[in-house]
């Protein structure tokens, strides 16, 4: 008798790259896509009513980033493993992957290589890690065993970090607040507490940072 193939979770906001990403996936008989989404939110929304085993996040999603999702899905269901797609080979973007909570970080360029091998290594339970992530948690652990450091902690909350991304994306208090289900007046205190915090001063450099923190596509 076989094994029940492994319900994955599939969110990426690109529809085509869903339907491509599905096809790899579908045609394995261990691995079946129960549920897909757009965002972030629908991610979160989608494992509320269907059982999942694992989880493959787009790290740059509108509204909720695949950062975003995953450290909520740590949260509300651990049992559910995560991976991670990006388009970039970036070391900021795969370690705050892993802090996270993701199990493996997997490039789109090569996502038709090395997607399977990646879905059936988290499920074992292992980490998948491609050859330039090896590279940089070398590079990291060297470095940090030289100069005694940790990687720093994120200094925002989850909120803030909301507000940031929704902010950077254009939106006005307003949109936030009925995007976030609070008050306009507390969008603006979270976002002048984000400026503080970081040491900034205005909506064009909070848009930098999201872009260098992954929390928005430049």
């Amino acid at each position: 008798m076989l094994a029940q193939a492994a319900r994955i979770l599939l969110a990426d906001d690109h529809a085509l790259v869903r339907s491509g990403l599905r096809m790899i996936l579908d045609a394995e008989p261990d691995l079946q896509v129960v549920a897909e989404a757009a965002d972030g939110h629908e991610a979160i929304k989608a494992l509320d009513g269907t059982p999942v085993d694992l989880a493959i996040l787009d790290i740059a999603m509108p509204r909720m980033t695949g950062l975003q999702a995953a450290r909520e899905i740590n949260r509300t269901h651990p049992t559910v493993r995560i991976l991670i797609l990006s388009m970039y080979d970036n070391e900021q973007y795969f370690f705050e992957s892993l802090k996270a909570g993701a199990s493996g970080y997997v490039l789109k360029s090569v996502a038709d290589r090395d997607l399977l091998e990646a879905c059936r290594a988290t499920l074992r339970g292992e980490p998948f890690l491609y050859a330039g992530a090896v590279t940089a948690l070398i590079r990291d652990y060297l470095n940090r065993a030289r100069q005694g450091d940790d990687l720093p902690d994120n200094i925002l909350t989850p909120r803030e970090e909301e507000v940031l991304k929704l902010v950077a994306e254009g939106y006005s208090s307003r949109e936030i607040a009925n995007t976030l289900g609070i008050s306009a007046k507390t969008v603006d205190r979270h976002r002048t507490n984000t400026l503080a915090k970081l040491g900034l001063r205005d909506r064009l450099a909070l848009t930098r940072y999201a872009i260098r923190a992954g929390l928005i596509e430049p």
